[in-house]
């Protein structure tokens, strides 16, 4: 298995030691010369830069936060001079208003080569052609998989997301051997392909690269199924670059983490106590070589596990989980804690449901009530309404047992639940309103 970059991707011990070090120095006084907010947030902290002697010292800094870049809106987190600033993108804003982040020419030379990292990972080479289906736009994940992929050799398609029977005739007329879409969206392609009789089996797609939201092994085989590709999994977050901070390789034993270019932690969220590696909590990220808008202890509000050792794929960086769920996604309901990837990996543990389901929350008196319409196959969905209310039944036992916590469950139709390119929207809570 080819390593885009060997020197970096096997950095370990005193020698990934000393790269961090350095460059988490030079990343503290960049901001205090700048005296961004999070200057401000050492002065209270009551450090100087000199206080850091390597990244032994990194949990003396404190945290950084998605509200430190929604207080200094539009662009208070900058470092650098405007005119060094050659692009500008924007988060989703899914959980939240949106947040701008600037790149320097060298922020988006890095950028392609974080992605290259992941992409040759997951197999990609230059004799493949890759069809990028995330949104193109303010969104990172378009550009940043475009010029990654174009830095390996691979021929590009800038398809954007959307119009799936136009992703269907691409595909099928452009040899396409690399798909990058969301996890969902690239099931809605392979419904829509099933659907049109297209051949996937018979097609030229072996590598998918998929990211952007939580998805599960279920989802993955899924994916793998029904579509005969490989799909892997990459993690990033505009505030920190986007797509590049980690990613699978063929072993899909966890995300390889550019150390190089990030310190990773974990992290008890309601405590903030550093957590040893093995144990889930929220992954925290610090920027070590981005020159535009670094950050320091940046709390992401993604639920993962790191682990550390050699991987079989000869690289030795530490690897991250797939996201278990997001701290600001978790719903306490009567009580008991509930993620959304625990929903659906207990779902997708029944013969016959398909991935895709809508969690409802609403009060009722003092009470709350948990809906959850999840769509069935075709071969078990029925109009006998006897059969599919015993269905529910077996569904709503699975999980009380797995989740701890009673439910209703509604049977949909396949196709019925919406669809899209982007995120997948799982919940509406209407004890909010």
């Amino acid at each position: 298995m080819k390593i885009w970059n060997e020197k970096a991707e096997t950095l370990t011990g005193a020698e990934l030691n000393a790269v961090q070090s350095a460059r988490l120095k030079e990343t503290v006084e960049r901001i205090w010369a700048a005296g961004t907010p999070y200057r401000a947030r050492m002065e209270e902290a009551g450090l100087v830069p000199q206080d850091i002697g390597g990244i032994e010292d990194l949990d003396k800094l404190p945290f950084s936060r998605k509200k430190d870049f929604r207080d200094s809106y539009p662009l208070g987190m900058l470092v650098v001079p405007m005119e060094k600033v050659v692009r500008l993108h924007a988060s989703s804003g899914t959980t939240g208003s949106r947040t701008i982040v600037g790149y320097t020419a060298g922020d988006l030379d890095t950028w392609a080569e974080l992605v290259a990292r992941f992409a040759t990972a997951a197999g990609v080479v230059a004799s493949d052609v890759a069809q990028i289906s995330f949104t193109y736009g303010l969104f990172t994940g378009g550009f940043g998989l475009h010029y990654g992929l174009e830095r390996v050799g691979a021929t590009v398609i800038p398809a954007s997301g959307g119009n799936t029977e136009m992703q269907l005739s691409l595909i099928n007329d452009l040899s396409t051997s690399v798909l990058v879409a969301t996890p969902t969206y690239a099931l809605h392609i392979a419904e829509v392909g099933a659907a049109h009789g297209f051949d996937f089996e018979a097609s030229s797609l072996r590598v998918g690269l998929f990211g952007a939201e939580p998805w599960s092994e279920g989802i993955r085989k899924k994916i793998e199924s029904s579509t005969g590709i490989s799909a892997t999994d990459n993690y990033g977050l505009s505030e920190v670059v986007g797509p590049g901070v980690s990613g699978e390789c063929e072993r899909k034993h966890g995300m390889h983490i550019a150390e190089d270019h990030f310190a990773a932690e974990i992290i008890d969220p309601a405590t903030g106590r550093r957590l040893p590696d093995g144990q889930q909590g929220e992954l925290v990220l610090t920027t070590l070589t981005r020159e535009a808008m670094p950050v320091v202890r940046f709390r992401t509000g993604d639920l993962s596990v790191i682990e550390r050792g050699p991987c079989e794929c000869g690289r030795r960086n530490a690897r991250m989980s797939k996201v278990l769920g997001r701290t600001d996604d978790m719903l306490i309901i009567r009580g008991v804690n509930v993620y959304p990837t625990q929903v659906e990996k207990a779902l997708l543990e029944i013969q016959g449901i398909e991935p895709h389901f809508l969690i409802l929350l609403d009060r009722k008196g003092e009470l709350d009530a948990l809906d959850i319409w999840v769509e069935v196959s075709e071969g078990v969905f029925s109009d006998d309404t006897r059969v599919m209310r015993q269905f529910a039944q077996k569904v709503e036992s699975h999980l009380k047992s797995t989740l701890n916590i009673g439910s209703h469950v509604s049977l949909k139709e396949p196709n019925t639940l919406e669809r899209g390119a982007g995120k997948a929207k799982h919940i509406v809570d209407k004890r909010e309103v």
